[in-house]
């Protein structure tokens, strides 16, 4: 049986929210002790100009927390990574809604990262770009609440054996 493709995390530029995203989950999956452990995460922009670095506020918040992202850049959301995604997981209601006016077909498994948190949860990741240190972490620490919810999510999904 094939592997299942990849979870693709998508924010604008892919420089601040989805290169953090990518790292903290694809830590959180490597610790499991299931299929999730296999799976593979990569992160991409609605408007992302290929070859950009992260930005250097991401890659300190997550420096604090251990992981390096420094060597990240930038790419461009494709209809072959919608495509080959198990799971496609935005930032805001914004970028949920270009995707599904631009993609064909839209991506079955479409959803805001924090959408599997409780009911009373903020359910957006809002932009920390050109903001001060403390709004890149308090992104991370948005990102980070949201994965045990994540991880049951990935668990229901067809991932074969």
């Amino acid at each position: 049986m094939p592997s299942p493709g990849p979870i693709v995390v998508v924010c604008t530029a892919n420089i601040c929210r989805s290169p953090m995203a990518e790292g903290l989950l694809a830590h959180a999956l490597s610790g499991q002790a299931d299929l999730l452990k296999n799976l593979k995460v990569i992160s991409a922009g609605v408007a992302a100009r290929p070859g950009e670095a992260v930005s250097e506020n991401s890659v300190v918040a997550l420096k604090k927390v251990g992981i390096d992202i420094s060597r990240h850049r930038a790419r461009p959301l494709t209809q072959e990574m919608l495509d080959q995604a198990v799971a496609v997981l935005v930032m805001t209601q914004g970028h949920r809604a270009m995707i599904e006016l631009q993609a064909e077909p839209v991506p079955k498994q479409l959803h805001l990262f924090r959408e599997f948190m409780p009911p009373a949860a903020l359910k957006e990741i809002g932009d920390p770009f050109g903001g001060p240190l403390k709004l890149y972490e308090q992104s991370r620490d948005e990102m980070v609440e949201a994965i045990p919810s994540l991880l049951d999510y990935l668990r229901t999904l067809p991932l074969g054996a």
